[in-house]
């Protein structure tokens, strides 16, 4: 490739820089990425890499790449694993980590995330915990993983308890957000991934939940507006990450719509089949809403407002909207209690004074969420 060429394809892509001292890393995004993959990563001055994949997206990328890498000297191999939310747990973890440690990869070297939100989680936390921490990066191709899980460095797996609640603090090296691979998912993947776009305008940027309104159509269709709103999202996530890397304070914004939408994965089990995690946070979106102007905290129409964009869009909206049912409120509040933002006992959410104007609430009273809870299941 010229120099000149070289110019005009970074142009193509943008650069969304997380500065975090000696842990910083730049987030690149736009289409064809994949294709300069190979050289991105050399860049990084790695001897090996590991690609960990699902069985979905590996025969689809994972060779490519492997070969990119080869020819730019690193020795690359490949671990595959299922598809889906099972596949974070103990026994894949243990998996991965043997597989890590049998291609001899070093700290210096890179084990590499090539899949959704479940490969990122999950090799991430295997490379925080391998040798005590290898370098890593992240390579999402999903729309939910390119605008939340792949930035941040929040790595885990799930346990019967909960939803990632064993894991680590471990910030990648790189992301790459090749926003091509989506045209690849299925429109369900791409809903589910949209909701935690919507996020970010919930929680503090009242124009950006406009300017999806106006142009989501555009996101799915996969015209200019698809990498504003993933490089839009990836700066509003890189922001809060680096004022509070580790969670301490209003990183937990993040978590709108999460407290509702994980304690729905675990009354579902992470059965895909009835709820994958957008689905979750977008019925978690609206119930926050609700549950904040049922306090008094927020209009009602910012609420039905939100609803009314989710179900343009084609997302699930209310509880009854779960297959197979989501249990009873004391069934729902004791998900809630294995939450990773419970704290002395006491329930946390993020709600909302209004579109844009997100808060955490800490010491909510367990009976007002059971009496909403049991109102919303009422509700048809």
């Amino acid at each position: 490739m010229s120099g000149a060429a070289a110019r005009q394809a970074a142009a193509a892509f943008t650069t969304v820089p997380v500065p975090l001292d000696d842990r910083a890393y730049d987030i690149f995004v736009g289409r064809g990425l994949l294709a300069e993959a190979g050289a991105r990563i050399a860049a990084l001055k790695a001897r090996a890499a590991v690609i960990v994949t699902d069985a979905n997206v590996g025969p689809l990328y994972a060779e490519p790449l492997a070969g990119a890498l080869r020819q730019n000297g690193l020795t690359a191999s490949i671990v595959t694993l299922p598809p889906g939310e099972a596949t974070k747990s103990y026994a894949r973890l243990e998996e991965v980590c043997d597989a890590i440690l049998a291609a001899r990869i070093e700290r210096g070297d890179l084990v590499i995330a090539l899949g959704g939100g479940v490969i990122g989680d999950l090799t991430g936390f295997a490379a925080a915990i391998v040798r005590r921490g290898v370098r890593f990066v992240q390579m999402p191709t999903t729309l939910l993983s390119q605008v939340d899980s792949s930035v941040g460095g929040k790595t885990g797996i799930n346990s019967p308890h909960g939803k990632n609640l064993v894991g680590a603090f471990h910030q990648p090296s790189l992301v790459l957000a090749d926003t091509a691979l989506l045209d690849s998912l299925s429109l369900r993947e791409m809903r589910a991934g949209y909701a935690e776009v919507v996020k970010y305008g919930l929680i503090n940027d009242a124009a950006f939940f406009a300017w999806c309104e106006k142009n989501w159509r555009g996101v799915f269709a996969g015209g200019p507006e698809r990498d504003e709103a993933v490089a839009q999202s990836c700066r509003a996530k890189a922001a809060v990450v680096v004022r509070d890397e580790r969670e301490d304070g209003d990183r937990a914004l993040l978590n709108l719509g999460h407290t509702f939408g994980h304690a729905l994965e675990r009354i579902t089990a992470y059965d895909s089949k009835r709820l994958v995690h957008g689905e979750g946070v977008a019925i978690g979106m609206v119930l926050a809403f609700r549950f904040s102007a049922a306090l008094g905290l927020a209009p009602v129409a910012d609420a039905e407002r939100v609803e009314a964009h989710l179900k343009e869009v084609g997302l699930p909206t209310r509880l009854d909207q779960v297959p197979g049912g989501c249990g009873t409120p004391d069934e729902l509040l004791d998900a809630m209690s294995q939450d990773k933002k419970v704290s002395g006992g006491a329930l946390t959410f993020i709600l909302a004074k209004g579109i844009g104007q997100s808060f955490i609430a800490k010491g909510v009273e367990a009976e007002k969420v059971r009496a909403f809870l049991a109102e919303q299941l009422q509700s048809r």
